[in-house]
């Protein structure tokens, strides 16, 4: 099983890699999507909170699987759209942080829920880091080609964590424990040093 999760892993990997090289040209349009498939991994806010993201669903398993991370993709694209057209969003920063602190605790923690509410606490997250997204993105980068990049880059976040749930579902129920506890802390931690710099 283990294989064939490490066979999906790079087969996600390398189905990116046509459009990386063809972002590598020069034009505008390549150029956005190189902008906004390089944010969410250029930081290591973003990082964190959509590697949890993807524990956190193949925690729940069933619909959360693929329902949780489609929330976040969701409302990161209208919280990017507001960032993009200059409409104000309150502490963008801090509401980043916090999620790193929050989804890395629910991780920790082995927290269950009902998919719906799943969806929720994610998609409140996502509006900050879609809003950080379309703030940051150039004038005259192509908002969908952007678009595209950060949608990809997440999808890709998302499927790192979802790989990750997915092994350490096998290795036992003691070694399980001790993973998400472990991986789900130190998120937290780097959770609250963000929110500790920002503050």
């Amino acid at each position: 099983m283990t294989s064939k999760l490490a066979k999906l892993f790079a087969t996600l990997l390398l189905s990116s890699m046509p459009s990386i090289a063809f972002a590598h040209t020069g034009s505008g349009d390549t150029n956005s999507f190189v902008h906004g498939f390089g944010h969410p991994i250029s930081g290591i806010d973003h990082v964190l909170a959509m590697v949890m993201v993807g524990v956190f669903a193949c925690h729940l398993g069933g619909r959360a699987l693929w329902a949780v991370p489609s929330a976040f993709v969701v409302v990161m694209i209208i919280g990017g759209a507001l960032g993009a057209m200059h409409v104000s969003v309150p502490l963008v920063e801090t509401g980043i942080a916090l999620s790193v602190v929050a989804l890395g605790l629910i991780v920790a923690l082995r927290l269950s829920m009902p998919t719906a509410v799943a969806m929720g606490i994610v998609g409140l997250f996502a509006i900050f880091h879609g809003h950080a997204h379309g703030t940051e993105m150039p004038e005259n980068a192509g908002g969908a080609v952007c678009a595209a990049g950060f949608v990809l880059a997440t999808a890709l976040l998302y499927s790192i964590g979802i790989v990750i749930g997915a092994f350490v579902g096998r290795i036992g129920e003691h070694g399980r424990r001790l993973f998400l506890r472990s991986t789900g802390g130190l998120a937290a931690v780097a959770g609250i040093g963000l929110l500790v710099n920002i503050l």
